[in-house]
């Protein structure tokens, strides 16, 4: 008799029944991780909850955890029966160095607001040490767990509340609450901004405070206005400089007011200064694409400088995103031309990520879900909007970056202050959506720049290694946005000689660093060599006090050959279009 056959189980073909079970669990995360990705785009809640669960599943560790918050938690008992007894003792719980939230006197006096600050402190320590130590939970899901907690326990701070801040209690008492109405119409004007604002827009005006440095636009296409500064030196090196900005913020970071101008610097060296100025896109350019920004912008850019200095080869910089795109842009001609011939003599990357497998505290808004979602979103209009982009960046440090101004603003009634910088970081731009969606998942969430042939730009398979002109380089120690030691990582990337400086201060303050008598900053500098590690590049180097702006000029000064006669601002070529700093940059 014939044994009984069966319909196979839903599955795959030759698969057993612990391939099957596999598969089901695959199909059930998947389905598990689309729904997170509709009901919770940005991963707020998931990887909380997902803590929580991992905790739950690990009591023994738990266990710990909750004796060690327990004698903390009595010493604080007894600290506390100690302050109100009116006994002098010393806080229990301090603030970090860097936390200016408590930093008026009263908060340490007064025995009262003193343990209102001491408890507040205590609950958010261990909060976040409990998220930082999850067992189980994945590196990247615990610091976004920890990310959001930290958002949500700095808006509760007791110093964003008028009934728990002493310092704005006694302020409308002693201006017999003027200072809450002043307050009241900054909050006004901060709605109608829509966002806290950093600065007073009408205290500055980009041509006539900001970006004053005297040029002309040489070259207008779709994509940039390309200025070339007038002469400042009587004689000038031959080899230009092009900058190449970032295109999510505007140019002028780099011609502020005259004394904090890099531009106006290289003038006054004697170097010959061409930047891009980006075009601030709508819907129109939703589909203008990375390729476009390779060859229509930076290209375009070199092409016209050299075109105007009648030079073979031009000095190129590329600046945070600026220097990402120049650095696709090197690869992408030593793939179409033979050594010799690139028109690219020797290079800067200012705080430039090439390698984005660890690109900083931006990671807690990247991964498949949120970048499918933000995806979904510039289709739907075209294009990013900068302020999205802004209060992004802004909630990375949101202490100092939006409470510090609704305590300052709204409690206190002070006027936003005049701050140049605060002004260009407020004066958004937008993405094009073709763009941005793709650098966000070729570079952010695939990490392709770094993989030989991953990357075809403009019909060409990029590979950093080929890469042979000398690279000086900077990073900054305390930036957020381009990690250090993560831009480091290009010199194992790239061949050629590199020098790479370390620059005091964050992403824009450590950039934008002129010289000042006596130095309020410092650097650290030497060569960096293929295979180096940033931590054993930075036990070798060499500390020094100042600007490394000196250091890069007498670098530049080196190469760009001898001075002699500045050459003319446009030509027949490229005439003048319009007068510095152009149009694009006005776009609103």
């Amino acid at each position: 008799m014939d044994r009984p056959t069966f319909p196979p189980a839903p599955g795959r073909e030759g698969e057993g029944i612990g391939s099957q079970f596999l598969l089901g669990t695959e199909r059930v995360n998947e389905a598990r991780r689309m729904m997170e990705g509709l009901l919770d785009p940005l991963g707020i809640v998931a990887p909380i909850a997902h803590a929580h669960a991992a905790w739950l599943m690990h009591p023994q560790e738990l266990g710990a955890l909750w004796l060690r918050c327990a004698s903390d938690y009595a010493a604080l008992l007894v600290h506390s029966a100690a302050k109100l007894a009116a006994r002098d003792v010393a806080d229990v719980v301090q603030p970090q160095p860097d936390d200016l939230r408590f930093s008026d006197p009263v908060w340490t006096r007064e025995p009262g607001w003193s343990l209102v600050k001491q408890w507040y402190l205590f609950h958010t320590r261990h909060v976040q040490d409990a998220l930082f130590e999850t067992p189980g939970l994945a590196p990247k899901e615990r610091r976004r767990a920890a990310f959001w907690w930290r958002n949500w326990l700095n808006a509760m701070a007791p110093t964003n509340f008028l009934a728990t801040n002493p310092v704005a209690q006694k302020k409308a008492m002693e201006t017999r609450g003027e200072s809450l109405r002043r307050g009241w119409k900054v909050f006004l004007d901060d709605l109608q901004a829509r966002t806290v604002r950093m600065t007073e827009p009408g205290d500055f005006q980009v041509g006539a405070t900001l970006a004053t440095t005297p040029g002309a636009v040489v070259l207008r296409t779709r994509l940039l206005e390309l200025i070339h500064y007038a002469p400042i030196a009587a004689r000038v090196r031959p080899t230009p400089i092009v900058i190449v900005t970032p295109w999510i913020n505007k140019y002028y970071v780099l011609d502020l007011e005259p004394k904090k101008s890099l531009v106006r610097h290289l003038l006054a060296q004697g170097f010959d200064v061409y930047i891009t100025s980006w075009k601030n896109p709508g819907a129109e350019m939703r589909d203008t694409s990375f390729d476009d920004y390779v060859t229509e912008g930076v290209d375009a850019a070199v092409r016209a400088a050299r075109d105007i200095s009648r030079a073979d080869k031009v000095h190129a910089v590329g600046y945070c995103i600026g220097g990402t795109l120049l650095a696709v842009y090197m690869a992408w001609l030593y793939r179409r031309h033979a050594r010799a011939d690139v028109p690219v003599a020797h290079w800067t990357l200012l705080a430039t990520l090439t390698d984005f497998h660890s690109p900083g505290d931006i990671e807690v808004f990247i991964d498949e879900c949120s970048v499918r979602w933000l995806a979904d979103s510039m289709r739907a209009r075209g294009y990013l909007d900068g302020a999205e982009m802004a209060l992004t960046f802004r909630l990375l440090r949101a202490n100092p970056l939006i409470w510090h101004y609704v305590v300052h603003g709204w409690l206190y009634g002070e006027r936003p202050p005049s701050h140049d910088v605060l002004y260009w970081n407020m004066d958004t731009t937008r993405m094009p959506y073709r763009m941005h969606e793709y650098y966000l998942t070729e570079m952010y969430l695939k990490n392709n720049l770094v993989r030989p042939g991953a990357l075809t730009i403009a019909g060409e398979p990029i590979d950093l290694t080929l890469v042979h002109t000398p690279l000086y380089q900077v990073g900054a120690e305390d930036d957020h946005i381009a990690p250090w030691r993560q831009t480091f990582r290009i010199n194992s990337q790239v061949t050629g000689a590199k020098r790479f400086v370390l620059s005091s201060s964050g992403h824009i303050l450590g950039i934008v660093n002129p010289p000042v008598s006596p130095p309020r900053r410092h650097y650290r500098i030497g060569p960096a060599y293929r295979g180096q590690t940033a931590a054993a590049w930075h036990a070798k180097a060499e500390l020094r006090q100042g600007s490394w702006w000196e250091d890069w000029c007498a670098w530049l000064a080196e190469r760009c050959g001898e001075p002699g006669e500045p050459p003319a601002i446009a030509n027949d070529a490229h005439p003048k279009l319009a007068d510095a700093p152009g149009t694009y940059v006005l776009e609103r």
